[in-house]
């Protein structure tokens, strides 16, 4: 197996070209690759575990800032990656000059050998793109570029025989498309459009080695697959019901654990694989229990286990219990974790806890493993947490964070981004912290495979929003607010688009902020799997690594998209105390939330507002989110007030979850003095049996 890898420089910038080397003996010997086994892999984690077969490499095109160039020089942290009127253009080539309306036509990607899209991003992109599959004259797809990047099965007729309401939340993954698209011999994506609008965009190519026998995609597929994508897209939706382990072989554990003590979960001898691990873990302080108490996974008697992380973290949820479905991690209300990576192993595995804080924890789990062949393609899993407390995030004093540095053989499947943010701003303009680009190098690379555009770019979403969601490859579990003040997690597994490496790895990603923030703590783990023999940069857990890094008081800063703000804390500006009370949490600022609750519908709760200046006002309600809420609406001086989005109210319920969110009002014309804002209660479900809402601070902005 062999690829011809080398640099062309086109018109200054330079461009990654992978050709098979040829003539090339054809694989004869293993099924080809098709648009329905594509779909097979999709969920298939067991095959995930051995090393790819035929192999391939992973690289990324995209809309990166394409004067950083030269690793650490003095462009390397460049950000004009997608924004419109870049310095240079976001592309491989320029294939036609812009016109008099600034229309141009430009390469942006372009692939000689059998291969595959795997994975499709934007968070918006302006113009047409045309796909040209195996250099045929009639274009695979020739349309607008925003929905190639999201929906790109969308148009073909026979899409609409699949579930196609499961495909979108399965296959479509908020911002990304996972729907694949093979080549069997060549790719060239071009895009026209006016470099001066909007443009970002992550197309990641599958480059198979030399002989690979591929089926180009052709809209058929979906009619000659369609019981494949509908059985994959049903596993994804519900992996519970539709990942469901078929083996009979498990080992339960349930015990206390005493500060410091190790216990042993369970214990397998002779070549297996895990199947699936569960954990439910219960303490007094349920989250510090979660970050201190380590799980560590030891395979084939390696010195130092090859899973080492908080067992809250090493799930995908931390800090401390925060639900979601995803393909290989679920987290349930009740507090059990789940796992699905497969996890082989040639002659042994235990599996370990450590109780590494003060207080004593109770541990259930459930391990369920099956037989399995260890061969030349087998891998140990992998997941290694490692923390960094007490950063100085900034927008000029750029740095990489490694996620993973290793060297040897193995697949890259995933990360995880555990924060702890204290930027005061109170919105996503201001407290943003991940502008930063992943950069993953590969074996030799000297410029990274794969070069993105942001952090959130990366994890599936885009315009650093605060939004809580999960998908069967990515999700935001956990994101306090107001923006992204305070605890944030994000995911994204890499299931299709895992990335093979031969003899290396070392992958990063930016910490780049709004602003300066002094006191950011960020954790992280780079889920792989690895031939024997691979060696990483992993320390040793310390006591200082397993705290949860405390918030700090805060008060609301104007500044960013909170410029030319009043701010009022709730509770100094109500006009009666009644059926109120006041909670005391560093999540809120100032430490104080006003509680208030409402008996009945239409109940009112007042404020005074003083406004010291006549203009075009904008009144925001920093407001908490919990499932002891419901609707709101608002007045100003008696009249209506709608939301900005000119809803009839706002719902503040929302399960499993305390959140804290600003809702910015409908503009007014404001007189100077005092005005009166009004909440009304629209009511609840009817589970919240004593319904609350939480007000910590409202501010005027001017527009």
């Amino acid at each position: 197996m062999s690829w011809m890898i080398h640099f062309v420089r086109i018109n200054g910038l330079l461009f990654l070209a992978c050709a098979a080397i040829a003539p090339a003996p054809v694989l004869a010997d293993r099924p080809p690759i098709t648009t329905g086994s594509l779909f097979e892999e999709m969920i298939d984690l067991a095959d995930l575990s051995q090393f790819p077969d035929p192999a391939y490499r992973t690289i990324q095109f995209s809309s990166y800032d394409h004067r950083s160039r030269l690793p650490g020089g003095p462009e390397w942290f460049a950000n004009a990656d997608g924004f419109g009127g870049e310095p240079i253009p976001n592309f491989i080539k320029v294939l036609r000059e812009p016109d008099a309306k600034g229309i141009g036509e430009y390469l942006l990607a372009e692939c000689e050998g059998p291969g595959a899209i795997v994975r499709l991003w934007t968070a918006a992109i302006s113009g047409t793109v045309r796909v040209t599959i195996d250099g045929a004259e009639t274009p695979a797809f020739e349309g607008g570029a925003d929905e190639f990047f999201r929906r790109p099965y969308d148009r073909f007729p026979q899409a609409e025989k699949l579930q196609m309401d499961r495909f979108r939340n399965t296959v479509y993954q908020r911002d990304a498309s996972y729907a694949p698209i093979p080549f069997a011999q060549s790719l060239r994506v071009t895009w026209t459009g006016n470099v001066g609008e909007i443009h970002f965009y992550h197309l990641q190519v599958r480059l198979y080695q030399a002989g690979t026998q591929v089926v180009s995609f052709s809209p058929k597929d979906l009619e000659t697959y369609r019981e494949t994508i509908d059985k994959v897209t049903a596993a994804m939706a519900d992996p519970d019901k539709n990942l469901a382990p078929n083996s009979m072989q498990s080992v339960s554990f349930s015990e206390k654990i005493a500060p410091s003590e190790k216990k042993t979960v369970a214990k397998f001898d002779g070549a297996m694989a895990v199947k699936q691990l569960s954990i439910q873990v219960t303490a007094e302080n349920l989250d510090l229990a979660l970050r201190q108490t380590v799980i560590s996974i030891t395979f084939d008697e390696y010195p130092w286990a090859q899973v080492q992380s908080p067992v809250g973290d090493f799930f995908g949820a931390a800090p401390g219990v925060n639900p979601f479905e995803s393909l290989p991690f679920s987290v349930k209300p009740d507090g059990t974790m789940i796992c699905r990576f497969v996890m082989p192993f040639e002659k042994s595995c235990r599996i370990e806890l450590q109780n590494r804080g003060q207080q004593s924890v109770h541990a259930k789990s459930h391990v369920i493993v099956l037989p399995m062949e260890w061969t030349d393609r087998s891998m140990h899993f992998r997941a290694r947490w490692r923390a960094d407390h007490n950063l100085t995030a900034s927008n000029r004093e750029v740095q990489d964070l490694p996620f993973l540095l290793a060297q040897g053989k193995g697949v890259y499947v995933g990360s995880t981004s555990y924060l702890m943010n204290p930027c005061p701003v109170p919105t996503p303009g201001g407290n943003w912290w991940g502008e930063g680009d992943e950069k993953v190098f590969v074996d030799a690379d000297f410029e990274p495979s794969i070069f993105g555009t942001g952090s959130e770019d990366y994890y599936n979403y885009s315009w650093s929003s605060p939004d809580i969601f999960a998908y069967p490859y990515c999700g935001q579990p956990r994101n306090d607010g107001p923006g992204n003040h305070g605890f944030v997690t994000n995911f994204r597994w890499h299931i299709l688009d895992g990335i093979p490496f031969q003899s290396g790895i070392r992958f990063y990603m930016e910490l780049f902020s709004h602003e300066r923030v002094p006191g950011l703590s960020y954790a992280r783990i780079g889920y792989h799997y690895a031939r024997p023999g691979v060696m990483d940069d992993h320390q040793t857990l310390t006591a200082d690594d397993l705290r949860i890094p405390a918030l700090p008081d805060w008060q609301p800063a104007a500044r960013g998209a909170a410029s030319n703000s009043v701010f009022y804390a709730a509770e100094e500006i109500q006009t009666e105390n009644k059926g109120t009370r006041l909670l005391d949490a560093k999540m809120w600022a100032g430490g104080k939330l006003l509680v208030w609750n409402p008996t009945q519908e239409n109940n009112r709760k007042t404020f005074n507002i003083l406004v010291s200046e006549a203009g075009k006002k904008q009144i925001h309600v920093a407001m908490a989110m919990t499932d002891k809420s419901g609707k709101v609406a608002f007045e100003l001086d008696g009249k209506p007030l709608p939301p900005d989005d000119n809803a009839e109210s706002i719902d503040l319920n929302v399960a499993d979850r305390t959140l804290l969110r600003s809702f910015a009002l409908k503009p007014q014309d404001l007189n100077a003095g005092d005005h009166t804002l009004t909440i009304l209660w629209k009511g609840a479900p009817a589970s919240v049996a004593e319904p609350q809402v939480g007000i910590d601070f409202i501010w005027v902005q001017k527009r």
